[in-house]
């Protein structure tokens, strides 16, 4: 503006703004609030998602449905009868006082369904202002219902928390083996239990680098039957009556023994039996002796490719306390595989609902000559992963792998 111009701006008044700089900004900011929403997932990635959770919340309900009684009505009754089912298979998880909230509002929503049809002015405000009282009434019970999850939620992740002090962060140094081993909880916690342990031959209160050279190394995975958190506080129990009993001088036929009378007595006359697998190994001789407690049977990949199966043993943990353990043994040799696993690596399931098998585990680890421990673990999991693809984890997954390192030529 040159000195002989004037402006028309009064004093204090912002000049006006660029409409392309305020277009600009409203899309920003609109990107930036999707992005948000979304944390970043494309489309195809919201409804893959979507559909999961919509297929698992019609799980949840349709399980308390009694669809022979709604097979039984007549044909054009059943959609009726089904929806019905469901209607209160829902409404009865909610507490009663919310209960009550859910069906004012679904009567205000008749009301303004209604006077909205009615085409007389004074009913179709009375529709609108049941509409907005329900729409209020609905969103209170979301914010509820939120913060039951986000309570929940938060006491599963510290329940996750203290699970992990329970299972080794890393494996014990052991010269002349490698030891991996991974857990992928259904839920946030697990009842999927691995560990690996020196087994003090002293007595208690001895420390492992007092303990001889030949101690034994105690290899464990157990699978609690269910899942989420009855099973990870069984598995808790689990873990702190093994680690107690193995401390006490005793032969693993022994320790198995004990532990399963510990099982019975907290298994709920069998309803929360564990299956175990539980293996000793004498690092100096290579010789392991084991019991395998009703659980899939490890898979031993000898150097030569030549498959073993470790099935000796019994019955599942807390079942009948009567019952002994047989225990079987081998030698391991330079090069040697063990792979154990719980059954949430054979029965992953895919979209189609197919299984992922033992006979695909069985040929991955057969045909796969592992550069190490962890490569044959990663290569396992990354199978389960591929073949599963979106569908949505049903159990826990744990597998442990025991390489003894190829003696030098």
């Amino acid at each position: 503006m040159s000195p002989t111009q004037t402006s028309d701006k009064l004093p204090g008044e912002s000049a006006p703004e660029n409409p392309a700089a305020g277009g600009k900004q409203r899309k920003h900011r609109l990107r930036d609030f999707w992005r948000r929403v979304t944390e970043g997932l494309e489309l195809s990635d919201l409804w893959g998602q979507f559909a999961r959770e919509a297929r698992e919340g019609y799980g949840l309900y349709s399980r308390e449905v009694d669809w022979d009684a709604v097979r039984s009505a007549k044909r054009w009754k059943r959609p009726y009868r089904a929806a019905k089912a469901l209607f209160w298979a829902m409404i009865l998880k909610l507490s009663p006082a919310r209960r009550v909230l859910l069906v004012i509002a679904l009567l205000l929503l008749v009301v303004s369904t209604f006077g909205s049809n009615s085409g007389d002015r004074d009913q179709g405000f009375v529709g609108f202002k049941a509409s907005v009282l329900a729409a209020v009434i609905m969103f209170v019970l979301l914010a509820l219902e939120l913060a039951d999850r986000v309570t929940m939620k938060r006491d599963l992740q510290i329940a996750r928390e203290i699970q992990s002090w329970l299972v080794p962060a890393e494996a014990p140094v052991t010269p002349g083996y490698e030891i991996a081993f991974t857990t992928r909880p259904a839920n946030t916690v697990s009842g999927d239990y691995y560990d690996a342990f020196w087994r003090s031959t002293a007595g208690p209160g001895v420390r492992d680098e007092e303990t001889p050279l030949g101690r034994k190394l105690l290899l464990v995975v157990a699978d609690v039957a269910g899942k989420s958190v009855p099973a990870a506080l069984l598995m808790a129990t689990l873990q702190a009556s093994l680690h107690a009993l193995a401390e006490v001088p005793s032969t693993l036929e022994q320790l198995i023994a004990r532990l399963d009378q510990y099982v019975c007595a907290h298994s709920s006359e069998g309803r929360r039996f564990t299956t175990a697998f539980l293996a000793e190994l004498d690092v100096t001789t290579r010789e392991m002796r084991y019991v395998n407690a009703g659980h899939n049977a490890p898979i031993l990949r000898r150097m030569s490719g030549m498959i073993e199966r470790l099935d000796r043993g019994g019955l599942p943990l807390g079942v009948d306390p009567s019952r002994t353990y047989e225990s079987g043994s081998t030698t391991l040799k330079s090069g040697d595989a063990l792979f154990v696993f719980t059954d949430g690596v054979v029965e992953a399931v895919n979209d189609s609902g197919e299984e992922f098998s033992e006979m695909r585990l069985l040929q991955i680890v057969g045909n796969f000559v592992p550069a190490s421990a962890a490569e044959l673990r990663d290569r396992a999991m990354g199978a389960v992963e591929a073949f599963v693809g979106d569908a949505r984890q049903h159990d826990d997954i744990t597998c442990l792998v025991l390489r003894v390192l190829p003696t030098p030529s």
